[in-house]
């Protein structure tokens, strides 16, 4: 009978150990987030379960033996000793909760550019302008420049959803 499990991957190893599963006619589920790193070298996708992937088999059929020996797995994650099953409805769960998140990151870099001019409507600096300056890497949240009394302006960090663009005067 077709189950879900959960793979352990060995560090940074997890398309590997994809590839490996999918050569063995295993499907598998592997979610990961776009990010915006600071450096733009680094890697724009990552694990949303670093070191883990799901793997749907039918595992007294393949034979356990066989999955221990798929390069790039440390082992099945287990419970009391068997391997861990993980329902359909939690999977497809997860795919769309890291399809939202990917789609509002998507949005996010869409709605705000540095040098917009925002709004703060929510926290404890609801009801000041700002200007945003960053979309901090892998979180929902963000930087901006708080216009202070005679033009100064200090950094402050907030969740993406307390801002909201503003249109400038000129518009």
């Amino acid at each position: 009978m077709l189950h879900w499990y959960v793979f352990q991957s060995k560090p940074r190893k997890e398309p590997l150990l994809c590839e490996q599963l999918q050569l063995n006619n295993i499907d598998t589920f592997f979610p990961c987030i776009h990010v915006r790193p600071v450096n733009p070298r680094a890697r724009k996708i990552k694990p949303y379960f670093p070191g883990y992937v799901f793997g749907r088999l039918d595992l007294e059929h393949a034979g356990r033996s066989v999955l221990d020996w798929i390069p790039g797995v440390v082992g099945i994650v287990n419970l009391g000793g068997e391997p861990a099953t993980i329902s359909d409805h939690l999977i497809n769960t997860l795919r769309k909760h890291v399809e939202t998140i990917n789609a509002s990151n998507r949005n996010l870099s869409k709605s705000f550019q540095t040098g917009d001019l925002v709004a703060i409507h929510e926290g404890a600096f609801a009801g000041y302008e700002a200007i945003f300056d960053a979309r901090l890497p892998g979180r929902d949240r963000v930087e901006v420049l708080l216009k202070m009394i005679q033009g100064s302006q200090i950094r402050v960090e907030l969740p993406v959803e307390q801002i909201t663009l503003r249109k400038s005067s000129s518009e």
